[in-house]
């Protein structure tokens, strides 16, 4: 049972420049491989993806590019840095560029994101890791994605300008073990999501006058 995993990194430094993100990124990578699972990464800041809320702006939009990819994916992962305690613009700019998944429907009927599993991985100093990964998190989920437990990974570090995670935290023992269990939790369930999908009851747009329940 053959698994593709999405990674995209939301980071704002564009190839070839080193991202912190794309350090963890690679450490949920490894994991993955070693569960026989494929991956790719996508750097979003490499390509034209204009603002928007739908799966295609027109002329010299690359967003339907990056689109495919996911839709032929069992696992999404999104990684962000921190910026100003948020997710950062690259992370929104998916999630807007998502919202067009609410128009389109997969085989079943259901939301496109219907069957795969989706988690996040986090980079910075400061706080802000809990609110990326809850924002995240919710939005993908909100779009039919299932959210197995335990799915975030990330590392912070000292408040104001300081050592990077590629500088200080690829040992820390928490983030280790978090990476673990985000990468095993993911493959779990999309092993699980892949053999068993999400029936079409009760959660497709069509019929809805026919599903709607009466008190008394």
């Amino acid at each position: 049972m053959k698994l593709k995993a999405i990674l995209l990194n939301c980071t704002l430094k564009k190839s070839p420049e080193i991202s912190n993100t794309q350090a963890l990124i690679d450490k949920v990578i490894e994991w993955f491989d070693a569960l026989d699972v494929e991956s790719e990464v996508v750097r979003v800041v490499d390509y034209n993806v204009p603002e928007g809320v739908t799966s295609d702006e027109g002329e010299g939009d690359e967003w339907p590019q990056i689109l495919a990819k996911i839709k032929a994916a069992n696992i999404i992962v999104i990684g962000t840095p921190i910026w100003f305690g948020h997710r950062s613009s690259v992370a929104s700019r998916v999630i807007e560029r998502l919202d067009g998944t609410y128009n389109e429907r997969n085989e079943l009927g259901q939301y496109p994101l219907y069957g795969k599993v989706a988690g996040v991985v986090v980079t910075g100093n400061e706080d802000g890791a809990h609110s990326c990964g809850e924002s995240l998190l919710f939005n993908l989920m909100h779009m039919g994605c299932t959210i197995p437990p335990n799915v975030d990974t990330y590392w912070v570090g000292d408040a104001g300008p300081g050592p990077s995670y590629i500088e200080a935290g690829q040992d820390h023992e928490y983030t280790k073990r978090t990476t673990r269990w985000t990468a095993h939790n993911l493959v779990h369930m999309a092993r699980i999501l892949k053999a068993t999908p999400i029936p079409a009851e009760g959660n497709t747009r069509e019929g809805d006058e026919e599903h709607t329940l009466h008190a008394g």
